[in-house]
């Protein structure tokens, strides 16, 4: 299969995949708007910011409210991972149910340059848990259960990142190292393509990339998924570049930028429960080896925290 015309299982709005739950709709508006026209963006924005009221119309209420057509509607509710308007409007009475029952009202988290620290913290605070909590909501777990898959079996496991997801992919890199793989993290884009064209069939390479279209992190993972290594992605962006090169694609999800806090530092957050969820699934499939080797690692670096 080509990287042209291959597909990616679970991608939203894919046939075959199961529609998000009413908890995960504001994290895929928030994961995909980026991506949408800016119709489809209007319609997003509207059934995210008030789904009870958007539950009551029909597709013509709802394209007239937006200023959109019922085709664009329709369009939006696919993408957004439900086979039609009317599943869309399900999620929302279900979303809206939830949102009455009692859940604290959002804080709003720009931090503005005279902010008291207390405040800063406080805004933060929420910030990463309603990043996580996206995530969590968001991440597609038979694409993850597949990553881990290959991952336990690899014979080597390379690690692409720059900048903020180059420091999520050293550390994805170090943990798989503690329970005995074979793991190489690269932040330098010559040597990750230059060990790149060195994977095979049996070999596992995981990009992060927030964005998806981080051009050194998209060369060495074309070049591995050409020679037929297993292929991950770690991204913000479902549809972007980075995943035509992606046989398993997980979704990470990011708060809004401000002045203050550019998405790499958002995205970080999202990516490291990414992989933590990685690790640990490669663990469990692994305990047998992974077991004493977390405590082989643990052993000899005892003495220095004495």
């Amino acid at each position: 299969m080509t990287p042209e015309v291959k597909e990616i299982f679970g991608s939203p709005g894919s046939p075959g995949g199961s529609p998000p739950a009413p908890a995960a709709l504001a994290a895929k508006v928030r994961t995909l708007a980026p991506s949408m026209t800016r119709s489809m963006q209007r319609v997003a924005e509207a059934v995210a910011g008030d789904p009870a009221g958007c539950a009551a119309l029909t597709v013509t209420g709802l394209a007239g409210l937006t200023g959109t057509s019922e085709a664009t509607v329709v369009r939006t509710a696919r993408l957004l991972g439900y086979p039609g308007y009317r599943d869309l409007r399900l999620a929302l009475a279900g979303l809206a149910a939830q949102q009455q029952s009692g859940r604290a009202p959002a804080i709003t988290t720009d931090i503005a340059v005279d902010d008291p620290i207390a405040d800063v913290v406080t805004k933060l605070a929420y910030d990463e848990q309603q990043t996580l909590a996206d995530t969590a909501a968001g991440l597609d777990t038979v694409q993850l259960g597949a990553a881990v898959t290959a991952a336990a079996a690899a014979r080597r496991i390379d690690v692409y990142g720059i900048g903020a997801s180059g420091l999520v992919a050293q550390d994805l890199t170090q943990k798989l190292l503690r329970i005995g793989l074979i793991a190489h993290g690269h932040s330098d884009p010559h040597l990750a393509v230059t060990n790149a064209v060195q994977l095979r069939a049996g070999d596992v390479a995981i990009a992060i990339t927030h964005s998806g279209s981080t051009r050194d992190v998209i060369e060495p993972l074309r070049a591995a998924f050409e020679r037929g290594a297993t292929t991950v992605a770690i991204t913000g962006r479902p549809n972007s570049a980075v995943t035509q090169y992606a046989d398993h694609v997980l979704t990470t999800s990011t708060a809004r930028e401000s002045e203050l806090r550019p998405a790499a530092m958002s995205s970080r957050t999202s990516q490291l429960l990414v992989v933590d969820c990685l690790f640990v699934g490669v663990a469990q499939r692994t305990y047998d080896t992974a077991g004493p080797a977390l405590a082989a690692s643990y052993e000899a670096l005892a003495h220095r925290h004495r």
